[in-house]
């Protein structure tokens, strides 16, 4: 009885080894089919837990970001969604060093920034700009637009030499749409959606190559959203930008991106084309996802299927053993508690053509499609 089980160990865990090699190569395929500008791998962030107060002692760790990988290719948007506390926001704070790694590998055009310090740092973080997700709290508050812009260039001064420095930030006041005789203006003689704009333009001062968005409309009215999502995609056009997108509205997502990676407790669950993960999601989560998103028809919304996930999220202090979303998904089965899956292309759609929107990366045992009624494309 004991070698039958332990031949069956065996088996499961060759089986997931075979699993994690094809992960590995549809990524590296990926790599090959574009210049792939930033590569994220096996990305983790734990924040430890501690007791005591003189002799502090860890007991534990909060799990935010456990095993991310992706590529961000150049002139491409990456939208990650997911629900808050699944880790976004510590994916953008490590892409951008605000957050240093517990383990994993970021590359940027091949090289190893992990760990980069000092002058190291300071050039990727010229190529590597934020847009914060608070139009209202990212700008201080004492300081004139001029001098926020302005505030890279006196860390870069090779970017723009002190005389030229008005008429650059004018000229970028002018390319996010806002008058350049505002330049002695402070933020509070602003509306949220001007201050996002001079959050942009003050990521775009360095003419950087990558921009993290962390949630850059979340705080403004839905007619301002479509203006700043609009003007992102404009810049992009011009600068050549590749954006990393983070937002909880799916919608805005599906409008600005070329790809979509949706995020549950620290994991990627599925990746895709936006029509892909918004048309043939294959992972539970995605799937309960789109089934609350409201459509704006009131007959497709009476036809469609509302998926109602039962139980609250995990802590990523303790997180499940095997899937992490097992505890709230309807399809979970003992194998989901016994076997991590893996971010690749699910066992029923191998067999499937390349071309088919079917065959994308899921990490589900029991991967399939799902009939839905989709939200539509809008910013």
């Amino acid at each position: 009885m004991r070698a039958d089980h332990s031949g069956r160990k065996e088996a499961r865990e060759e089986g997931q080894e075979a699993r994690r090699l094809l992960a590995r190569a549809h990524a590296e395929n990926a790599f090959a089919a574009g210049e792939a500008i930033l590569e994220v791998r096996d990305l983790v962030k734990h924040f430890p837990l501690t007791q005591g107060i003189l002799f502090k002692r860890q007991v534990g760790a909060v799990k935010a970001v456990d095993g991310v990988s992706f590529d961000l290719h150049k002139g491409e948007t990456l939208g990650i969604v997911g629900e808050s506390g699944c880790g976004k926001s510590t994916v953008a704070k490590l892409v951008t060093h605000l957050e240093e790694p517990t383990a994993g590998t970021i590359r940027y055009k091949g090289n190893d920034i992990t760990r980069a310090s000092g002058r190291a740092l300071k050039a990727v973080r010229r190529n590597i700009q934020m847009v914060f997700q608070d139009p209202y709290t990212s700008l201080n508050p004492r300081m004139t637009v001029g001098d926020i812009i302005g505030e890279p260039f006196d860390i870069h001064p090779e970017v723009a030499p002190k005389g030229d420095r008005r008429r650059k930030v004018q000229e970028l006041l002018d390319v996010v749409g806002l008058n350049p005789e505002y330049i002695n203006r402070y933020p509070h003689q602003f509306s949220g959606g001007q201050r996002q704009r001079i959050g942009i333009a003050r990521g775009l001062a360095l003419r950087p190559e990558i921009i993290v968005a962390d949630e850059p409309v979340s705080a403004l009215d839905v007619s301002v959203q479509a203006q700043v999502v609009n003007l992102m995609e404009r810049l992009q056009d011009e600068f050549g930008l590749s954006y990393i997108f983070i937002a909880h509205d799916l919608s805005v997502v599906r409008h600005i991106s070329d790809r979509v990676g949706v995020m549950y407790l620290g994991k990627l669950v599925e990746v895709g084309t936006e029509a892909e993960i918004y048309e043939h999601p294959t992972h539970p989560y995605t799937q309960a996802l789109l089934s609350a998103v409201p459509v704006p028809d009131p007959e497709a919304e009476g036809k469609r299927e509302r998926i109602v996930l039962e139980g609250d999220v995990p802590s990523p202090a303790n997180p499940p053993s095997g899937c992490r979303f097992r505890t709230r998904c309807w399809k979970a089965q003992q194998r989901c508690a016994e076997e991590e899956p893996l971010l690749a292309v699910p066992e029923n759609f191998t067999d499937t053509p390349v071309d088919q929107p079917q065959r994308h990366p899921s990490a589900c045992h029991f991967a399939a499609e799902r009939a839905a009624v989709v939200p539509p494309a809008g910013g």
